[in-house]
């Protein structure tokens, strides 16, 4: 494990990279050694500086495909805080962003406290108030997201991000795992999936996500948003672009970028 001081020299680096929106290389690249605990230690020393409230945490690396790809057996997470929230109605600036990219997602809002440890689908589905439509807007301060494992750890899993639509439907109104989604790029299908397509059930992935924060002393609380995972794929988002995204069930959420396309 890498010591604390240069820990924090790495976690600099980053928190340097988004608010100059100058991406820097790989973590790793310097650091082949660093391990997912290491990761997590930079990404929440950088959440802890950064003050502001946290209002949820979101699942990366949720598909099978996308943790092959990293060669990794489980999720990654992140956190959401209130600065982190865009608006249907206001136009995102693209430019605020080193590489920014949307992804469609059933997000979860809690009525209730998740426990920790032992946590199960049932205790989710429990606690969840309703379900909604969201895009989440994903970001990489590393160079040309040439990632790895622990440098989208450290970067918050890579999130930047995020805004809800109206729509809320409680969850035994529909099966969570039978959503299927599509998003737009004005009238243009971009990308298209199920909610299945996280670890065959999102609420799985909310349930992992309660048990592992729990190591850290963290608990998912009554009036959380929870991103599981993205039913599809990632879609780059430009200047001018105006995104829509629909759920089967669940209703749509809107997101566009100022400028011209």
């Amino acid at each position: 494990m890498i010591d604390q001081s240069e820990l924090r020299v790495l976690a600099d680096r980053l928190r340097a990279a988004e608010r100059d929106r100058a991406p820097i290389p790989p973590l790793i690249a310097d650091h082949p050694e660093l391990t997912a605990a290491d990761a997590y230690a930079i990404q929440l020393h950088n959440i802890g500086r950064r003050g502001g409230t946290v209002v949820g945490h979101k699942v990366g690396l949720s598909s099978k495909a996308m943790q092959q790809m990293m060669g990794v057996d489980e999720p990654d997470y992140g956190h959401l805080l209130a600065d982190m929230r865009l608006s249907e109605d206001e136009q995102a600036d693209a430019g605020r962003y080193c590489y920014p990219r949307v992804e469609i997602e059933v997000a979860f809002l809690l009525g209730a406290d998740l426990p920790g440890e032992g946590c199960t689908e049932d205790d989710v589905l429990a606690a969840t108030e309703a379900f909604a439509p969201s895009i989440e807007l994903i970001d990489s301060r590393i160079a040309d997201w040439k990632i790895s494992l622990a440098d989208t750890i450290a970067d918050n899993a890579s999130s930047a991000g995020f805004v809800v639509g109206a729509s809320r439907v409680p969850p035994d109104a529909l099966d969570p795992r039978g959503i299927a989604a599509v998003l737009y790029r004005g009238a243009e299908p971009v990308a298209a999936g199920r909610s299945d397509a996280v670890l065959g059930n999102p609420v799985t992935a909310v349930a992992w996500l309660a048990r592992t924060v729990a190591a850290f002393g963290v608990r998912l609380r009554a009036g959380h948003l929870i991103l599981p995972g993205a039913c599809a794929r990632a879609v780059d988002a430009r200047p001018g672009d105006e995104f829509r995204a629909t759920f089967s069930g669940l209703g749509e959420v809107r997101l566009s970028f100022e400028g011209k396309s």
